[in-house]
């Protein structure tokens, strides 16, 4: 896939925008609906959501309670339902990821005395409105560490966004999942790009020596562009831009094939030339750094400063896209509710 996508950042300006009724969402209803029905009534009244209520925008990334139906409290037919929505919402890819970090609670479990708090079951699954292919629902999975969001118009999956993944420790240093890196590519594709700059490019790049202790954004209801700074694709030579690519296909590539392309699709038509790359912090191997990624419409970022530099948090906002609320507009403006 990630040959197909950097294309589409590739190609000239005659590239269109993304298909205006975005991805399907079929897959992701039948597996809604198969979760929902192996849902008792007092499951339901955990796992459902009116579509309109605030709870949806209610999103976090640490190891605290949650509303929602948790694997702990699932039978063996409802998880299994449960994986298999996740997984229609998800790319392999991201599944891989995100069940990754849930083994992460295994290990902090041990480091912290078996705190009740690190709990690998504790990840939670809730749906808003009806499954259907006419009007609107959404879908979260979320728990320490990760959060997908998704917003479905008559039937398209129109915003995959905030995305949330996070890994502590970054590099399991001890036991028996020592060497395991949850979201290595996230640091090694950016590191390899850092590197290939020349230190003129380096002065422009690297904006600060202090990295951010988090990212930026929090987990905030709406997300703000940050300041414009950095290195821009213009001042990259092709190589470089190719390997900027590569690196936003990888935050990208969570999300399935289709939602991936549109995200990529968009980045293009919205001026692929105005994207910025920014480093904040220490170049060295094992020290405290942050990056961001910048663009008209999108803002990835990535922090790894807590414990030691072994904890990384990463997220991709969209400015007017999150939760579908820009589309959600116009489809209200279309539909009286």
């Amino acid at each position: 896939m990630r040959k197909i996508l950097g294309l589409l950042l590739l190609l000239p300006a005659t590239l269109p925008a993304a298909t205006p009724a975005g991805p399907s969402a079929a897959a992701l209803i039948q597996a809604a609906d198969t979760f929902i029905a192996t849902l008792g009534p007092e499951e339901r009244k955990i796992a459902l959501f009116p579509f309109e209520a605030e709870e949806r925008f209610n999103w976090h990334f640490t190891a605290k309670p949650r509303e929602g139906l948790t694997y702990k409290q699932m039978t063996e037919p409802q998880r299994k339902a449960a994986v298999a929505l996740l997984r229609a919402a998800i790319s392999e890819r991201g599944y891989e990821k995100a069940e990754a970090i849930r083994s992460l609670e295994d290990v902090l479990y041990e480091l912290e005395n078996h705190s009740p708090r690190r709990d690998r079951e504790r990840y939670y699954f809730s749906v808003f409105g009806q499954p259907s292919d006419k009007g609107v629902w959404g879908f979260r999975y979320e728990g320490h560490h990760v959060s997908f969001n998704f917003t479905m118009i008559d039937g398209m999956v129109r915003s995959s966004t905030p995305q949330f993944l996070g890994a502590n420790p970054a590099e399991v240093r001890d036991g028996p999942k020592k060497g395991l890196r949850a979201l290595p590519q996230e640091e090694d594709l950016a590191r390899a790009l850092l590197g290939s700059l020349t230190g003129a490019q380096k002065k422009t790049a690297i904006v600060g020596t202090d990295a951010p202790a988090e990212i930026v954004t929090g987990p905030s209801r709406t997300a703000s562009r940050t300041e414009d700074v950095g290195i821009a694709w213009p001042a990259l030579d092709p190589k470089q831009q190719a390997q900027l690519v590569v690196l936003i296909e990888e935050h990208a590539a969570a999300q399935k094939s289709e939602l991936a392309q549109e995200r990529l699709a968009k980045i293009r038509a919205a001026g692929i030339e105005k994207v910025m790359f920014a480093w904040i912090g220490s170049a060295e191997k094992g020290a405290a750094h942050y990056y961001r990624i910048q663009g008209p419409t999108f803002l990835i970022e990535y922090d790894n400063t807590q414990n030691n530099a072994n904890h990384v948090h990463t997220v991709w906002r969209d400015f007017d896209g999150d939760w579908g609320a820009d589309l959600l507009a116009e489809h209200y403006r279309a539909h009286k509710h």
